[in-house]
């Protein structure tokens, strides 16, 4: 198996080390005057190339399982979830805790957009930025659904708060961290 760190699009399948999620200041318990109306729906009114800043980020449902390290098998292409994440993973605020600087403090992280949400096939089938991508709506518990981000923890979608960081394993360990894959 060949190690997958998860976040954003990953067209040449290249290691990929941290998520795309709002910034630390944007972690919430409740949603407030930074995130976008939710009242008016706008993201089935818009195309993604169509939001703005705010309402991309306001998509991130703060599950955080794009922070994790994935493991791909070589033979199958089957995508193994660890409970191993990026080393910048904040696991009390599933967020990165230095978002604007990821790319540069983790090369290999990428940043996700329109065109290649639609292309991952490692992201969870519970993202928002793929579900949208595809032409699906938001899952029930989405925190613009819901107007909490809590509502993620108790759909049972968030990532636990027991995570190991990825400086604290080795690769050659990391197929002994492989959980039950949610997607």
């Amino acid at each position: 198996m060949k190690k997958q760190p998860v976040c954003g699009p990953n067209p040449r399948n290249a290691p990929v080390l941290s998520a795309v999620v709002p910034p630390a200041d944007r972690a919430v318990k409740k949603m407030d005057a930074r995130i976008p109306d939710t009242t008016s729906r706008y993201w089935e009114k818009k195309s993604l190339e169509e939001m703005n800043d705010a309402e991309w980020e306001a998509l991130c449902d703060g599950c955080g399982r794009c922070c994790l390290v994935l493991l791909i098998d070589d033979d199958t292409g089957e995508t193994h979830e660890t409970d191993v994440a990026c080393r910048l993973y904040d696991v009390e605020n599933r967020r990165c805790a230095d978002y604007n600087n990821r790319a540069a403090r983790v090369p290999d992280c990428v940043t996700l957009s329109p065109q290649t949400a639609r292309t991952l096939t490692w992201m969870p089938e519970t993202c928002a930025y793929r579900r949208l991508a595809h032409g699906e709506g938001l899952p029930a518990w989405h925190p613009l659904l819901t107007g909490t981000r809590e509502s993620v923890v108790r759909a049972g979608v968030a990532t636990a708060k027991t995570l190991l960081n990825e400086d604290e394993i080795r690769d050659q360990d990391l197929p002994g961290r492989v959980r039950a894959l949610r997607r």
